[in-house]
């Protein structure tokens, strides 16, 4: 049977091994399997919390945020003026996070209303703060805002009927800033004062939460737009900032075409036709009877002048149709043509 206890040489042994440098090994080199071959190098490694996924890349956060900025514009000056004052709404920010997250987040009471979003599938909710509201509410009202007390209760049922009028009028903005992407009809669906009791996606599901600050005169408060990431997954390809821009610019270049074009159309124009022009004297004018005549030296065989909105579009000839006195039009007036209408004395 072996002794335990050391002698001399075992303890000079370990004392030289402790104090002997430890060997360098050698890491194996780092695999990162992708299809494409990329240099190692250069391939950016960021930590990756499977508790909040980012299911939306920079670029389409961006395209999301200038696409709500555009909305931000457009109901604010809905707002101006439906109000009759000065209301500005911008963008204030735009993140990722849970559903849970931004439901905890949010104050009890508010304003937390569903919104449909056909043909998308699901529903967004857009929570407007009582610090909007009331303010918002008085001002309708006759009211001045000053000195106005922001109650901590539920809306009542007039109240509630005149925030639909304002929601109404932001959601038409909201469809006007996503047609560049595909064309949605935002339709306002259940109020709701209490966020927790609404449950429109599982608490762990991605959503998109864009941020508001809405200041009336010497008021300002909150408006959060929250989308689920299922109902824009059909749509995220479209969202990134170059295809964005293109595709806005595709569709509103024909598009805009068309809608002024419809808009000019049924537009009512005055039209004036001058046969020729003169020039008298005050006291000539003072003295004119009936049965006078007024010389001018444009023959009487010349084309009238056609103008629309007084200005010279076309030469024609008088003439009568149907017991109405009548225009035909000879040919129209070049941009840069002076028009010469006669002039000359009275008799």
């Amino acid at each position: 049977m072996a002794s335990d206890v050391l002698d001399q040489s075992d303890i000079d042994a370990l004392l030289n091994a402790a104090s002997a440098p430890a060997p360098i090994v050698e890491a194996p080199p780092t695999q990162i399997f992708s299809r494409a071959r990329r240099d190692r190098d250069k391939i950016e490694i960021r930590p990756y919390d499977f508790k909040r996924p980012e299911r939306i890349s920079k670029d389409q956060m961006r395209a999301l945020e200038m696409l709500h900025e555009t909305f931000a514009r457009n109901f604010g000056a809905s707002l101006s003026g439906y109000l009759r004052t000065i209301v500005e709404v911008r963008v204030s920010q735009a993140a990722q996070m849970t559903y849970q997250e931004f439901i905890s987040s949010l104050p009890n009471p508010t304003s937390f209303n569903l919104v449909r979003c056909p043909p998308l599938e699901g529903q967004v909710c857009l929570e407007v703060s009582p610090l909007v509201i009331y303010p918002i509410i008085d001002r309708l009202l006759g009211g001045s805002n000053k000195d106005l007390f922001v109650p901590q209760r539920p809306m009542t049922m007039i109240e509630t009927k005149l925030l639909q009028k304002i929601l109404t009028r932001g959601l038409v903005a909201l469809s006007e800033a996503w047609q560049g992407i595909r064309k949605i009809e935002f339709a306002l669906g259940e109020m709701e004062s209490n966020p927790q009791l609404v449950q429109i996606v599982p608490p762990n599901e991605v959503v998109v939460v864009i941020g508001f600050e809405v200041r009336l005169t010497n008021r300002a408060g909150p408006m959060t737009l929250c989308i689920p990431y299922n109902a824009i997954e059909p749509l995220i390809e479209d969202l990134s900032a170059q295809s964005w821009f293109v595709t806005g610019k595709a569709k509103g270049g024909s598009g805009t075409a068309e809608r002024i074009a419809g808009g000019l159309s049924s537009a009512r124009v005055e039209l004036d036709a001058t046969l020729a022009t003169t020039t008298i004297s005050m006291s000539e004018l003072r003295q004119l009877e009936i049965g006078d005549l007024i010389v001018t030296n444009r023959p009487a065989n010349s084309p009238a002048v056609l103008g629309v909105e007084g200005k010279p579009k076309f030469l024609a000839s008088l003439g009568q149709l149907r017991g109405n006195r009548a225009l035909r039009i000879q040919r129209p007036v070049a941009p840069n043509e002076r028009v010469e209408t006669g002039s000359g004395g009275s008799s």
